[in-house]
């Protein structure tokens, strides 16, 4: 566990998750922890329940395309403290299917509903899982880095029949173009703030 949190919240997580803690890291002053995909809803539950770190309310769940990395998605949890005012970021490694977590917090309902829309990312258990943000009759997953910027199909209104329909996309279209490696990757902090090199 890194220096940079109070011992309490370090000690406090990995007491709570014990087996369940695969890995811990420090970013940005914010502790994340990484559990895998089978022990998800328990370890969810555990820091739920437990005195020590009592994350009572889930602030938010989203996904992380990696897709040329196996397994190809992150599933980011955001836990939150208000008795011990700590956050902490719960991560999950996934390819495409994972189990709900509507039982421990049922605010991650339309939330696990977002990345299943976006992302293709299937929550078992989850008691309503239909797309949330895209029309029902969508195809693909508008967030995948693999999908067309354009889309498959477009809606326009056909003035003869007076109604709206869908056709494939007319315009010719670009495929993003993406090689595994953001452009910030390999900036030194001098760089990144604005030395010699900008």
């Amino acid at each position: 566990m890194s220096d940079l949190f109070p011992p309490s919240l370090a000690d406090a997580v990995h007491a709570v998750l014990g087996e369940s803690l695969e890995h811990a890291r420090s970013e940005r002053d914010e502790l994340t922890v990484i559990v895998p995909r089978k022990r998800l809803v328990d370890s969810l539950l555990a820091l739920r329940d437990d005195p020590r770190t009592a994350m009572h309310q889930l602030m938010d769940v989203g996904g992380v395309d990696y897709v040329a990395r196996r397994p190809r998605f992150d599933v980011v949890y955001q836990l939150l403290s208000l008795s011990h005012n700590w956050r902490l970021t719960v991560i999950v490694q996934t390819d495409e299917r994972l189990p709900s977590v509507v039982s421990v917090y049922p605010s991650a309902g339309w939330m696990e509903r977002e990345t299943f829309d976006l992302l293709g990312i299937t929550f078992d258990g989850h008691p309503d899982l239909r797309r949330i943000l895209t029309d029902y009759d969508f195809e693909g997953h508008p967030l995948r880095r693999d999908f067309p910027l354009m889309g498959f199909e477009e809606k326009v209104y056909d003035d003869l029949h007076c109604c709206v329909v869908s056709q494939p996309v007319t315009l010719q279209q670009d495929y993003r173009a993406f090689d595994a490696l953001s452009p910030w990757q390999g900036l030194t902090d001098v760089q990144k703030r604005g030395g010699k090199d900008d």
